[in-house]
């Protein structure tokens, strides 16, 4: 088989970037209607002159595809079949992957290709798909029959071992066996500098010393272990720049490591000088918005911070200041500072200012060996988490306060006494007195102070982390409102990366539950707006009517929020503030259906005059006439432009607008055969 050699990303867990361009035209179609492999990849490498893969690589993809079938070029195939299996994994389409997964390993069966390098490859890529996936058995299988081929097909300084090794790697880290982990990543490298033209100017070995420095970083009793972290780091970095290749995205990747090195060894104003390069890259990439941005810009925050107090304890030690027999700490809510007047200031932003002016004091003078692993933010249940409270919100659960997020170590190590000097910091913030807490979020039920990071997940959705893609089961029990819960917010600062990464698994709702959804939101909508709503009407019903818009409305509005991918969007939270997210959302440039808010609004408005007309209570609940039409007419509305969408997005090729009529075209494109997926 004419196979594309195995690339390593040792840094995806931290910077990902699709590696897949398109060609212009299908130019590996040769005169004779074969497959043309080398011009197929040809094609595909061309993807950072480009840029276009996230709109043409998919066609240029399954375009290859059929030209590999129809030509019965298997090697073909399984070459295109591979290239897919890391678009797929590139882009977080980890349902679909499986299928082309399972595809890849039974066509090379079939082929007899055991004891090949295209084997070996075709297993690496399998496997680091189930890994991408969480399917993490079946990948460790899966690399460990790769380890056992490469020994009899691969030479022992060929790159594709060392990118076994990296995934391997990270599918320890990921399982918590760093000693393993760290193995593997030795190995690893040693392989890419035997191997290398130049170790000086090779991008490979600098991303494996950056997930080294990152993976060290972890022992942080070890003074030893910090150092050669550190050490990594930098050598990581002398490689971008010998080689000139400060322009590679996996950069921001290498800077944000070195300067979180930085902070953990002590040096503070150089981890902020670090941490400013790395976000400047991030912004250019991947703008102001991003969780990148906001993670390594309060890293930044913390960083200059922790350099400006140790250069005034530095300034102190030079003057001989001497400190007062009763020192007051930086912590302390002095009553001359307060505030006469309470400042317009919306909940996430008290919590952020809270934190940086009171609680990050304190955490620097009494933990400072854990400031660099303590996460810190705002999320979960409360308007002041969705960023939808105001001035009527303030008369419960409102005021100062933060949420600290630790690993399980150290939470079992210092959360009681932090909880405790948690509830010391001062209760009365920038004119706001103490949170008002209500009788629910209290207790184990409390909305700010120290948690465990599975804890806190664990009392949000009763999982410590998201399911595996494969339990759409347990996914479907999660409701959106809870999973809204869950991924709102905002956090400060998160060095070590963990609590972000368990907060986006549970945004990664898998493509087939997503299908799934979107397929019985459809039936909703249909059963209630559709069918049910005129009937209603018809026989002057007016409850049975009221509550079938009610159906229709909700319906309506989860299915907005799935259309645009609750990875990007969020999910929609519960029925109070479903309007103002949608509000929100509908205000974003590119939302899809963004002009149903105001339709669905519209209908909200006609639903009682609809319903009841004019007619006082106990009068049987006729509606008007008009304002029934009307409602009926807007119903239909949404529901063509809802069909629009689905041709729009791939999902149906039907002009049925009957919207129960296209649930099939939508579950056609779930992959799994659980039959929980499927509504037929």
């Amino acid at each position: 088989m004419n196979g594309k050699e195995v690339k390593d990303h040792t840094d995806e867990k931290n910077l990902k970037e699709v590696r897949f361009s398109i060609g212009g035209a299908a130019t590996y179609v040769l005169p004779d209607g074969s497959f043309d492999s080398k011009s197929f990849l040809d094609g595909l490498d061309g993807i950072f002159k480009r840029g276009g893969a996230r709109e043409e690589a998919e066609p240029y993809l399954h375009r290859a595809l059929a030209v590999a079938k129809n030509a019965n070029d298997n090697a073909g195939l399984l070459t295109v079949l591979n290239e897919t299996m890391g678009f797929y994994r590139s882009q977080g389409r980890h349902s679909e992957n499986l299928q082309v997964i399972h595809q890849a390993i039974e066509l090379a069966t079939q082929m007899q290709i055991e004891g090949t390098d295209s084997w070996t490859t075709t297993l690496i890529n399998a496997a680091t798909g189930l890994r991408a996936a969480k399917q993490y058995d079946q990948a460790e299988d899966l690399y460990q029959q790769a380890l056992a081929s490469a020994q009899k097909t691969l030479k022992p300084v060929d790159r594709r071992l060392a990118a076994l090794h990296n995934n391997l790697s990270m599918l320890y880290s990921e399982t918590d066996r760093p000693d393993k982990a760290e193995q593997e990543l030795r190995r690893a490298m040693g392989i890419l500098e035997n191997s290398s033209i130049d170790p000086s100017r090779d991008l490979d070995l600098a991303s494996t010393h950056t997930n080294l420095a990152l993976l060290l970083m972890q022992s942080k009793d070890n003074p030893q272990a910090l150092q050669e972290a550190w050490n990594q780091a930098r050598t990581a970095l002398d490689i971008y720049r010998t080689g000139h290749l400060e322009n590679s995205a996996h950069y921001a990747s290498a800077l944000a490591g070195f300067a979180q090195v930085c902070y953990m060894t002590g040096r503070f104003s150089q981890s902020a000088d670090t941490y400013r390069k790395a976000l400047a890259i991030i912004e250019d990439r991947y703008g102001k918005g991003s969780d990148y941005y906001q993670v390594t810009k309060a890293n930044l925050d913390q960083a200059q911070y922790a350099a400006e107090e140790a250069r005034d304890k530095d300034l102190s030690d030079q003057t001989g200041e001497a400190a007062s027999s009763q020192p007051k700490t930086r912590y302390q809510n002095d009553d001359n500072d307060r505030h006469d007047s309470r400042p317009d200031i919306q909940g996430l932003d008290l919590a952020k200012a809270y934190w940086e002016q009171v609680g990050r004091p304190m955490l620097e003078e009494r933990y400072p060996q854990y400031r660099g692993r303590i996460a810190v933010g705002l999320m979960g249940h409360g308007s002041d988490c969705y960023g939808f409270d105001d001035a009527i919100s303030r008369d419960h659960d409102f005021g100062p306060g933060f949420c600290l997020w630790l690993t399980s170590e150290d939470y079992q190590a210092i959360g009681d006494q932090l909880q405790k000097d948690y509830e010391t910091l001062p209760a009365e913030f920038m004119g706001f007195g103490a949170r008002t807490d209500s009788v629910r979020a209290k207790g184990s039920n409390r909305r700010v102070g120290v948690f465990e990071i599975g804890a806190f997940f664990e009392s949000l959705t009763g999982y410590r982390q998201a399911p595996p893609e494969d339990h759409s089961h347990e996914w479907l029990l999660l409701d959106e409102a809870t999973l809204a819960a869950a991924t709102n917010g905002r956090i400060f600062a998160d060095p070590l990366g963990q609590m972000l990464a368990t907060r986006q698994g549970f945004k990664a709702m898998p493509d087939d539950v997503r299908f799934c959804l979107i397929s019985r939101r459809l039936g909703m909508i249909a059963q209630a707006g559709q069918y049910n709503l005129p009937r209603s009407l018809q026989r002057g019903d007016g409850a049975a009517a009221m509550l079938s818009i009610n159906e229709f409305v909700q319906a309506c509005a989860s299915l907005i929020f799935l259309i645009n991918n609750p990875l990007t969007v969020g999910y929609l939270p519960y029925y109070k503030w479903t309007f103002a997210a949608l509000r929100r959302l509908s205000g974003r440039m590119a939302t899809r259906l963004s002009d149903l808010t105001e339709q669905l609004e519209d209908i909200l408005r006609l639903a009682s005059a609809a319903c009841y007309g004019g007619q006082g209570f106990g009068e049987g609940g006729k509606g008007s006439r008009p304002a029934a039409e009307r409602v009926t007419k807007l119903v239909e509305s949404i529901c063509a432009r809802i069909v629009e969408e689905l041709q729009a997005e791939g999902l149906t090729n039907s002009p049925e607008t009957f919207l129960e009529w296209q649930r099939p075209y939508v579950e056609a494109h779930i992959s799994s055969e659980d039959p929980i997926l499927h509504s037929i």
